[in-house]
């Protein structure tokens, strides 16, 4: 039976019980003897060396894991190099409507004629009742250049220049006017054409991005 007498060890079994401290055979060399007790002084160093050691490597191994992951999220080199797009403005005529590519996007930059200017200056006043207010002077920066980028912000399709009641732009999928601001005035676009970051870095170079 599970609880008989027998099955239970005799009174002081525990206190004289066997107790080895090694395994090896008496005579060999173990070095047991020059072993430094676990709270002895001198193996302080050692610890510490040990402690810092495994702190630095491991300080290492995470360092490079968050250098991996950050790098793996970073644009690629052609990806930046699109990014930032230098466009010589000479050859575009007065009135054309060129296009470039920016960033897989249509960019139109127009050379305004003065009636075109004249004709998006004149709706100035008209701004505020706009569905998204915007003056010529804050669509163009230059008043002779009109840059924005080509996608109809209804549904993203292509607007057809000198087209639509404004004679500006107009989107035939669905039918949205821009006037020569690339404002919108008619049809189902929330806003205006977009406007890309620019600047001039001199009369006839501008840089996009």
């Amino acid at each position: 039976a599970k609880f008989s007498p027998e099955n239970y060890r005799p009174v002081g079994w525990a206190e004289n019980a066997p107790q080895p401290i090694t395994t090896v055979p008496d005579g060999v060399l173990d070095f047991r003897t020059n072993r430094l007790p676990i709270g002895h002084a001198d193996r302080r160093p050692w610890i510490y060396f040990l402690a810092a050691s495994t702190g630095f490597i491991m300080a290492s191994l995470v360092r490079t894991v968050a250098c991996k992951l950050v790098h793996t999220m970073w644009p690629a080199k052609d990806v930046w190099a699109a990014g930032i797009v230098e466009v010589d403005l000479r050859p575009v005529r007065e009135g054309q409507n060129f296009v470039v590519k920016w960033r897989s996007k249509p960019v139109f930059i127009r050379r305004r004629t003065p009636d075109m200017i004249e004709k998006a200056k004149k709706d100035d006043p008209l701004a505020p009742s706009m569905r998204e207010p915007a003056t010529d002077a804050e669509r163009c920066k230059k008043p002779e250049w009109l840059i924005v980028i080509g996608v109809c912000t209804h549904l993203g399709c292509i607007p057809q220049p000198d087209a639509g009641n404004w004679g500006g732009y107009f989107c035939p999928c669905h039918g949205s006017h821009y006037d020569h601001a690339g404002r919108m005035r008619q049809g189902p676009a929330p806003k205006n054409l977009e406007l890309p970051p620019y600047q001039f870095l001199d009369e006839f170079t501008v840089k996009l991005g």
